[in-house]
């Protein structure tokens, strides 16, 4: 007689797999009309373990997208030199949003007690909530269909899979400390508050995320306007949340390879170098993204000295920040001048760029300049 736990197992794979397990892996292969080898391959593409030959696993409805995923290839709209790349990426955003479905059901459990008194209890609350799931997720898709399909149609001779875009890093600063100072579940709270603030402001900003990497986000937009907002408003809203960390935020335009879902190339790599060079609270953005935003009047750009990354020598950015009102009219030069002799402020040095020639920000620009002399 199986225990609690099988028994409840059991049920839920009926329930989740659409029926009881009675196929082998060349049963199901034979009944879908699919050679073996190629089943094994999108099996293992799709991230499942691999089973023995001979062992009982699959259902009707592993025969039915066997099936399935066949006659897309063979209609010719998932092309064969890339079924197992398409089904490889599938499996791995399908078993993410799995496992964050599962652990809310078990959070829902836990904070309700009532709703798994018992076994029978749990899989009639599994079986009530999967068409409702189901039923977003296929919305969700839907919409992300028709965004996708209008950019490209709005576009036809463009290139969707390797086009022009701006990249973006955003990251919390001091990460690696803070996770050695606070427990877990609030280190969760952190992670969720951040990642929520970004995927908002991504959003509105009509940028797309491509994914969260712990305490980063990467995210790319199809304008330099929208991808500064994107970053500005981003810095803006964690700086005016207590309970999330400073961000830094690096950028870069040009030619990127998007790739189910993810991006690739130099521009990706560009954005990331920059990112790990600026300080807490600033944006960063590399010398294509400068000149395209140099004529917008709402962003004030200050380039930096040359910094040295790693696959980058001597790359100059510039910091990017919001436009800040200036004295206007015949007094404003004499004003500027006054400012420098006065040694207020420093022609074309940004506030932020003795961080990367090894100087304390904390240091007046006076005595700054004095030691320098010194140095000379």
């Amino acid at each position: 007689m199986p225990d609690s736990s099988e028994e409840l197992q059991q049920r839920l794979e009926r329930i989740l797999l659409g029926g009881r397990r009675k196929y082998t892996r060349l049963e199901v292969a034979e009944k879908a009309g699919v050679p073996d080898d190629r089943s094994r391959r999108l099996w293992r593409a799709l991230g499942f373990a691999t089973v023995p030959d001979d062992e009982v696993v699959f259902t009707d409805a592993d025969v039915d997208a066997m099936r399935t995923a066949d006659q897309l290839v063979q209609s010719g709209l998932i092309d064969p030199s890339i079924e197992v790349a398409v089904t490889r990426a599938l499996g791995q955003h399908l078993s993410r949003l799995a496992e964050w479905q599962v652990d809310m059901l078990f959070e829902l459990i836990k904070e309700q007690p009532e709703l798994g008194r018992s076994e029978r209890q749990v899989a009639r609350l599994v079986d009530r909530l999967l068409p409702e799931l189901e039923q977003v997720q296929n919305f969700v898709w839907r919409r992300h269909l028709a965004a996708y399909a209008g950019r490209a149609f709005a576009a036809p001779d463009e290139n969707l899979e390797t086009r022009t875009q701006v990249v973006g890093f955003v990251d919390m600063v001091g990460y690696t400390r803070l996770t050695r100072q606070i427990d877990e579940d609030e280190l969760s709270r952190v992670l969720d508050a951040f990642e929520l603030l970004a995927t908002e402001t991504i959003a509105e900003h009509h940028g797309r995320v491509v994914k969260m990497i712990g305490d980063e986000v990467l995210f790319v937009a199809d304008s330099a306007v929208a991808a500064a907002e994107i970053a500005l408003a981003l810095t803006e809203r964690t700086s005016a949340d207590e309970s999330i960390p400073a961000v830094r935020a690096g950028m870069a335009s040009g030619r990127v390879l998007n790739r189910f879902g993810d991006v690739y190339g130099s521009v990706v790599n560009l954005a990331a170098r920059l990112t790990s060079v600026a300080r807490p609270g600033t944006i960063l953005i590399d010398r294509e993204l400068a000149t395209e935003l140099a004529e917008e009047p709402a962003y004030e750009l200050r380039q930096r000295r040359p910094v040295t990354v790693r696959g980058y020598n001597r790359l100059r950015p510039s910091a990017l920040r919001r436009a800040r009102a200036a004295p206007t009219g015949v007094f404003a030069s004499s004003q500027q001048l006054a400012a420098e002799m006065m040694g207020l402020t420093e022609p074309n040095l940004a506030e932020d760029e003795p961080a990367l020639l090894g100087e304390d920000p904390a240091e007046t620009p006076r005595a700054r300049r004095r030691r320098r002399r010194r140095m000379l």
